[in-house]
């Protein structure tokens, strides 16, 4: 009797992931819930400019603009490299991972905008 009440809750509780799985692909919904995250999604979400500096680099470098957005959706932030606590925008380094890795990125967030100040291809 207990083996079958576990059974029925395992099947249960199976399809309602599969059910809430589904759902929140569909609404596109993101937990960002780390450092790493919350910092590239606040700098995703805003306008996003580049300096004369960033874009003679990625000229150089050969990077473009959708290398720059896969690195700010799953780089890496070294906050002892960068000046998040500057008034009034906070700088980031940012590096980028797998075949990206060697490509960083310094970023100037302020309210309504994120910069690419330069890029660094080490």
């Amino acid at each position: 009797m207990l083996i079958k009440r576990i059974l029925y809750y395992l099947v249960g509780v199976a399809i309602s992931s599969v059910g809430v799985y589904f759902f929140w692909q569909k609404k596109k919904a993101t937990f960002d819930y780390g450092m790493d995250a919350r910092t590239l999604k606040t700098i995703r979400i805003r306008t996003r400019l580049f300096t004369s500096t960033a874009i003679n680099s990625m000229q150089k470098f050969g990077i473009d603009s959708l290398k720059i957005s896969t690195i700010l959706n799953n780089g890496d932030v070294d906050f002892g490299r960068g000046n998040p606590r500057e008034k009034p925008c906070a700088e980031y380094y940012i590096t980028g991972k797998k075949e990206l890795k060697k490509v960083s990125l310094l970023v100037k967030r302020c309210d309504s905008s994120a910069t690419i100040e330069n890029v660094f291809f080490d």
